[in-house]
């Protein structure tokens, strides 16, 4: 299996000190939608989506004003997932899979680009985002980026054997097995990571569950902004409880662990990857 680590959307928050940690408070900051793209024998397998092209054709429509004004998604067609992915000689139909660590905006625009695909998300967060039951859930949600009927996948909490200490959903069909959903719920209700054992390696994606490099850092720290955001934004007390178990995971096993919109981590795995 091949992994690839794309940007499929772009942020300059305000500012680059109290986003990034360092620099001008009065520079833009810079976040960015960290996705990977599996190229597996059974067709290509994607893990979020970023933004879309619809988003970039209706950004208020789509994405709503307020995110507008407090993100500042820059929105360029190119960097939407099946551009990149055409850019790279794959036909966009060859997406038979779309993994979703969770249905916030920011994660769920380039789905309409795919729409014979298999969306696979974990039912808590399913039934959050169709029926939400809060204020905050009713705000973060966009049902306009799903308006055209994804073919969605469900999967529910599941006992089993557990993966370095974190419980998982291992029945995921129609995917490698060596694809893993594994919940780390916090920043929504029924947010996940992605678990994938490359042949080489095992890599987890763990969405948002925490958005600043510096905290699964020994020791942690975050920049102001992005504590101040997190906090207001989470939904179960679990998420802090989460991250601490993410840093001793990446402080005691080869799992390597990134979040999604950190520039840091995309850029380290950007020179790697060459």
């Amino acid at each position: 299996m091949r992994v690839r680590h794309l940007n499929f959307g772009t942020y300059r928050p305000p500012s680059q000190k109290l986003i990034n940690g360092h620099g001008s408070l009065f520079r833009a900051g810079h976040m960015v939608c960290h996705c990977l793209l599996l190229e597996t024998d059974g067709g290509l397998v994607l893990v979020d989506t970023g933004f879309g092209t619809k988003d970039a054709a209706d950004p208020l429509g789509r994405l709503g004003r307020a995110f507008m004004l407090r993100s500042r998604p820059v929105l360029r067609r190119e960097e939407a997932a099946v551009n990149q992915l055409a850019a790279l000689g794959h036909d966009p139909r060859d997406v038979r899979h779309i993994v979703l660590t969770h249905l916030d905006r920011d994660h769920t625009g380039g789905l309409a680009d795919f729409p014979e695909a298999r969306v696979h998300v974990y039912g808590p967060e399913f039934r959050a985002a169709m029926e939400p039951r809060t204020k905050l859930e009713r705000a973060r949600y966009r049902p306009t980026q799903w308006e055209h009927g994804p073919h969605w996948v469900v999967h529910e909490p599941a006992d089993g054997e557990k993966w370095f200490g974190f419980e998982c959903v291992r029945q995921i069909e129609g995917l490698p097995p060596e694809i893993l959903l594994v919940p780390l719920l916090g920043h929504t209700r029924g947010h996940i990571g992605v678990a994938v054992d490359t042949g080489t390696g095992l890599l987890l994606h763990a969405g948002d569950a925490y958005m600043f490099h510096g905290e699964v850092a020994d020791p942690p720290y975050c920049s102001p902004g992005l504590r101040a955001f997190q906090k207001k934004v989470e939904v179960l007390p679990q998420r802090l409880p989460n991250v601490a178990r993410l840093r001793e995971l990446r402080r005691t096993t080869d799992v390597e662990v990134f979040s999604a919109h950190d520039l840091i981590e995309f850029e380290g795995w950007q020179k790697r990857n060459g």
